[in-house]
């Protein structure tokens, strides 16, 4: 491809010290195609020009919203007028992006769901049937109010979704009131359409979070996250857009060159 630099030549250290970095890091992100490759002088020196300015700018406004893998990714298929797989990166991040709203909204349903039946003592009374004492339940019998197989509360213990104690005496499973709040919100998820593997660091926020009432705050918390990477990728897309209509001023200016050579 064609070098697309014109206009005000800049040393490495402009170009660092215009965005807080240091020239080895440009020096890095030339090497890994997130800017185009720089010219050099007679004597060896790179030498770099707005467009460069602009790449940095884009990539570096890209990072919050997509991650530096992608973004790193999106600027060296720019950087190889390879569009397509661009716009498909950023498409399948703004995807993933929506992806981790639903599983938000489907959290927060699960837990309003759940909220009234713990708050009703529901899986708190001592039950004959394995218990080890008050509050603790059998597997039967939380199965039953669950409607599900206690095969099924075993597959969820396999893959660390509930994680009940064994009765010393009988050997029996035993689930105390936050394995049985696990359960149910694992119950939820599932009728969600949620895989296990969706589901695991979804129980492991509750657990990190003490219970229901903790984790409103974490809700809050992911709320913001995911607003700001969306603002994030509005930003993203702003400075990039402005690289590519910089790209494709310099190929015009150099196809009138060329015609006039």
């Amino acid at each position: 491809m064609r070098n697309l630099q014109s206009g005000e030549r800049l040393r490495p250290v402009d170009l660092a010290r215009g965005h807080g970095l240091s020239t080895q890091a440009v020096r890095n992100y030339e090497a890994a195609g997130i800017l185009p490759a720089a010219d050099r002088t007679p004597h060896g020196y790179r030498t770099y020009t707005a467009l460069h300015a602009g790449a940095l700018r884009a990539f570096l406004a890209l990072v919050p919203g997509h991650g530096h893998q992608t973004a790193t990714a999106v600027m060296r298929a720019v950087n190889q007028d390879a569009l397509d797989e661009a716009f498909r990166l950023i498409d399948e991040s703004h995807a993933q992006l929506l992806d981790d709203r639903r599983t938000l909204q489907a959290v927060e349903s699960a837990l309003r769901d759940l909220s009234p039946a713990l708050a009703s003592g529901s899986g708190a009374a001592s039950e004959p049937d394995g218990a080890a004492g008050p509050g603790d339940t059998s597997i039967g019998t939380l199965a039953g109010r669950l409607g599900i197989r206690p095969a099924t509360l075993r597959a969820w213990e396999r893959a660390g979704l509930v994680s009940p104690r064994r009765d010393p005496r009988t050997g029996y499973r035993v689930y105390d009131e936050a394995d049985v709040r696990d359960a149910r919100l694992t119950h939820q998820l599932r009728r969600g359409g949620y895989l296990l593997e969706q589901i695991a660091p979804l129980i492991a926020r509750v657990r990190a979070a003490g219970g229901l009432e903790p984790l409103e705050g974490a809700l809050r918390d992911w709320h913001g996250r995911l607003s700001a990477r969306g603002r994030a990728m509005l930003t993203g897309a702003a400075e990039l857009e402005a690289y590519l209509r910089r790209r494709e001023g310099g190929a015009a200016g150099g196809a009138r060159e060329a015609g006039r050579e």
